[in-house]
């Protein structure tokens, strides 16, 4: 049976399709709080920034690098909401129309759902990795040592390693679609 052109289409049927495409609106609140997320998580990198600015001067090596790495790990979230904020909002809402194109990420509106995924992953992969290197620094240290025994960087480990083979299989199954799509 041939498929019916679009005005043979029945009434019913195309108010339902419509109602179903304009129901991606229903996603704008969600990325309006991921903004507000982004505005908590800058609050919390400047309280951050201040509180640690003036110890600069008395503050360890090993401190100041833990220091640098939870303010990486705060910018590497940040990083993460903005691009599940612009991909997401694009590729299921509508396009951003920002007017000036030369300051526009050369990224946006170039990342498909699976650049998406693997954006997600990477970033999720490192902000693990910081965290268990800012753990592993810690080894040692009274009051790091009462909170994070052994059993808990075990766990840090295991879950940090399934992180990283979560994204190598996600990046081999994108690369067999892909490969499969050509042959």
């Amino acid at each position: 049976m041939p498929e019916p052109k679009p005005d043979e289409t029945h009434p019913l049927e195309r108010s339902i399709e419509r109602g179903l495409f304009n129901a991606r609106w229903l996603m704008a609140p969600m990325y309006l709080g991921l903004s507000l997320c982004l505005a908590m998580l800058t609050f919390i990198f400047l309280r951050e920034l201040i509180y640690y600015a003036p110890q600069v001067l008395t503050m360890s090596a090993d401190k100041s690098i833990l220091v640098v790495l939870t303010l990486i790990d705060l910018s590497l979230a940040g990083n993460l909401l903005l691009i599940v904020l612009f991909s997401g909002y694009e590729n299921f809402v509508s396009k951003l129309d920002i007017g000036d194109p030369e300051d526009r990420p050369a990224w946006m509106g170039t990342v498909d759902f699976s650049g998406l995924k693997m954006k997600l992953i990477g970033s999720i992969v490192a902000i693990s990795a910081i965290h268990l290197l800012k753990r592993f620094m810690e080894i040692g240290r009274d009051e790091a040592d009462a909170i994070y025994g052994e059993q808990e960087l075990f766990w840090l480990v295991v879950i940090h390693l399934t992180f990283v083979t979560s994204g190598v299989l996600m990046a081999l199954m994108d690369w067999l679609t892909a490969r499969a799509k050509k042959g």
